[in-house]
């Protein structure tokens, strides 16, 4: 008896959520899906994104919301913990500033990979969403306070003075949040790359393991929500002056590295770089101008955290050491590609600021810089990273990049000194 009671107690409890039968959404879903019409003038023109599953029907994306945080969604339905059925309640969720619309949202091409309208849909969407449209907002515009190590030391040290504007006297920046999720209008996304629709596709359908049959099966649907991290732009200042090109706009385009940017892993120059971005975004603000960084969920050049890792032990290990001359070999070896950010669709959240003209980049990027300029933003003046905030472990990067063609004013390494060992060991 004992043992029978056991076995009753790892039986799985019924999911209340669990269908009676497979939904395939490779084949059209019903009626009732609203038409999307890209770069249209209006968000009535337009029409929303709906790529929630409450009722297929309605559905006229591939994919659905929250990127890779799907799944976590998918989680919590199946464990019971939340109702397929739920719907979020928008009340009081509006934007705290208003961003757009701006020309570029109805330039054919010049946005792609994010919904303009995403920020909205409570109030453009309404008749919509009263009519039993389950649609979610793709963007969200909040205010907080920044607080970091660095700019409270620049505020001890005298590089920054507080102004109760922008910079508090106990060292909190003032800035505007906006979290975007990516939202890809296939056949323009496709222009980007320079290849054809059908082919990003299939590759797309193919490298993915066949998650989203769609891709392939209804060409109808031009829109995709692809399982990917998006980004948050960080705005010191006046949001609405990132659109006016006489006032001077301070800007850095950040790729993720948790290592640096939470840990303070010293290999590269991220977090220093990010943190003096924050700072001269602070100081253009105090100058009547606007501060804006824009921070990618790209981690590890877009090849991920354990491929990142695995590189370092290559390059640690290799014979001769740690040297600038093999930075880019070792992660070609491992990954089979130097970089998969692929900086084309960035700009896509600069246009959607309304940004025409960048005075101050703080990059030293010639892909981040190349992107935004093919994109047809003026940039006037880039900022490097400055000497003394390159950590020693991390000067191997910064000669390997300085010889790849990265902005710099100083001297660019030759091969001899590309060749010798500045990256110490792994038991150093």
């Amino acid at each position: 008896m004992p043992s029978e009671v056991a076995a009753k107690s790892f039986e799985p409890a019924p999911s209340p959520a669990a269908p009676h039968h497979i939904r395939l959404t490779s084949h059209t879903g019903g009626h009732g899906a609203i038409p999307i019409h890209w770069a249209a003038a209006t968000a009535t023109e337009r029409g929303p994104v709906v790529g929630t599953t409450t009722k297929r029907s309605h559905r006229n994306v591939i994919g659905t919301h929250s990127g890779s945080y799907s799944i976590y969604r998918a989680l919590a339905v199946a464990s019971g913990a939340l109702k397929a059925s739920h719907k979020a309640d928008l009340t009081n969720t509006a934007p705290t500033n208003v961003i757009g619309p701006y020309p570029q949202w109805s330039e054919p091409g010049r946005i792609v990979a994010m919904d303009p309208w995403g920020a909205t849909v409570a109030d453009v969407f309404a008749n919509e969403l009263a009519a039993g449209y389950d649609i979610r907002p793709t963007i969200a515009v909040t205010q907080a306070h920044v607080i970091l190590p660095e700019v409270i030391e620049a505020l001890q040290s005298g590089r920054l003075k507080a102004d109760g504007r922008f910079l508090t006297a106990g060292g909190a920046a003032m800035v505007t949040k906006v979290a975007v999720e990516p939202v890809w209008f296939l056949p323009e996304v496709a222009k980007r790359f320079g290849c054809t629709e059908a082919d990003l596709r299939r590759v797309l359908f193919e490298e993915t393991g066949g998650m989203y049959p769609e891709l392939v099966t209804r060409s109808d649907l031009e829109v995709f929500l692809p399982p990917i991290g998006g980004l948050t732009a960080y705005i010191f200042g006046n949001p609405r002056d990132l659109a006016n090109p006489d006032i001077e706009l301070t800007a850095r385009v950040h790729d993720e590295c948790n290592g640096s940017d939470v840990f303070g892993s010293d290999i590269c120059t991220c977090r220093p770089y990010l943190t003096h971005a924050i700072e001269e975004c602070i100081q253009g603000a105090q100058r009547g101008g606007v501060g804006l960084v824009s921070y990618f969920r790209k981690e590890g050049r877009a090849l991920g955290e354990v491929t990142k890792f695995l590189v370092y032990n290559a390059r640690k290990r290799q014979i001769g050491g740690d040297t600038a001359d093999q930075y880019f070999a070792r992660t070609e070896c491992v990954a089979g590609v130097q970089d998969m950010r692929f900086q084309e669709l960035m700009p896509d959240v600069l246009n959607w600021l309304g940004i025409r003209k960048i005075h101050r980049l703080v990059s030293m990027s010639n892909m981040k810089y190349d992107a935004i300029t093919r994109a047809g933003i003026e940039v006037v003046q880039r900022i490097n990273i400055p000497e003394g905030l390159i950590p020693a472990d991390a000067q191997v990067e910064m000669d390997a990049k300085m010889a790849a063609g990265y902005f710099t004013p100083g001297a660019v390494p030759d091969a001899a000194e590309l060749k010798k060992a500045k990256g110490r060991g792994l038991d150093a």
